[in-house]
């Protein structure tokens, strides 16, 4: 197979970080990555890092003139975009220099729960308006959503020995706890995308990638089993969750908090993260795509006891405290 050449926005991100690492690791296609750096990042350790993993760095500002990212994206195959929530507008003009450059594949920053087009969260009414810009100028696109961390899925522990993996978007229990919902380990994003960007048959298409399906009330009873440990089980009702997200969208400072809400209404109450709903709403699914691929994703006991044994990961450091 030819090289692939791809063009990532967000390389140093939790999410573009799992995507470079599974670019580089695949066997899937040969794959020659260039990631797109913020001008104020580029002198970052991360960045450093990269360069030195052989990834080709270059200096970008979505906001410049057209032409200036046109240049950059001459050549380029696919361009995926794990850029940070607060900046999806510039996915816009990412994508016109893209279509400009002749892009033929465009990956949206879509990477998370599977959610109706419009009207469920804030986060997916903003990226399905940039789908719908990438859909009017014929670009090449693919959607690719995950389901919701392990990372995120971390319940806390009465001692507070894996606090240290928690973060600001561990949820509470959504009702009763019993609304399945896909789970994938956020380390495994990169190795279901090596796959789908290298597939033709995933082009202008949606896929679902997820490992396995799990209520919250099965999550806590697995690390309660793990641990020997009763988990903190901290309950909001429906309409508790909805009343909370009321308060959020009076306050655009707690973009984040309406956020987190928003994600637990979607797949802890609506039951919408599910391969069911994913089918309906006309997503492909990667576990059908890819069989091969169930051996090598890491399950959420292997997680779980990583986090017990001080080998965690929180994904986003102080970026959400």
């Amino acid at each position: 197979m030819d090289t692939i050449k791809v063009a990532i926005v967000g390389a140093t991100g939790a999410t573009g970080s799992s995507i470079v690492n599974g670019l580089l690791a695949s066997d899937s296609a040969p794959y020659e990555i260039t990631a797109l750096i913020r001008p104020p990042s580029m002198q970052k350790p991360a960045v450093a890092e990269l360069a030195k993993r052989g990834v080709r760095v270059v200096s970008a500002d979505l906001t410049a003139p057209q032409e200036e990212l046109v240049r950059l994206l001459t050549g380029i195959d696919v361009v995926i975009s794990a850029i940070y929530i607060a900046e999806l507008k510039s996915e816009m003009l990412l994508a016109d220099a893209a279509k400009a450059a002749g892009v033929k594949r465009f990956v949206p920053c879509f990477f998370a729960t599977v959610i109706p087009p419009k009207g469920v969260t804030m986060l997916r009414d903003m990226k399905e308006d940039v789908l719908n810009h990438i859909k009017k100028m014929h670009l090449g696109y693919t959607v690719i959503d995950v389901g919701w961390w392990y990372q995120l899925s971390v319940p806390r522990l009465p001692s507070g020995r894996i606090d240290y993996a928690l973060t600001t978007t561990n949820s509470p229990i959504a009702g009763e706890g019993k609304v399945p919902s896909c789970l994938t380990d956020l380390r495994d994003v990169g190795k279901f995308v090596a796959k789908i960007i290298a597939d033709p048959r995933t082009l202008n298409r949606m896929v679902f990638a997820y490992t396995k399906l799990w209520t919250q009330t099965e999550v806590r009873d697995l690390m309660d089993r793990l641990s020997g440990e009763k988990c903190t089980r901290e309950y909001m009702s429906p309409k508790e969750i909805q009343d909370a997200i009321a308060e959020c969208l009076t306050d655009p400072s707690k973009y984040i908090a309406l956020a987190t809400l928003q994600y637990l209404n979607t797949w802890g109450v609506r039951g919408d993260n599910t391969p069911e709903v994913a089918k309906y709403l006309g997503y492909q699914l990667a576990s059908e795509l890819y069989p091969e691929l169930a051996s090598q994703l890491c399950s959420l006991d292997e997680y779980f006891q990583e986090v017990l044994d001080g080998k965690g990961v929180q994904p986003y450091g102080k970026r959400l405290g």
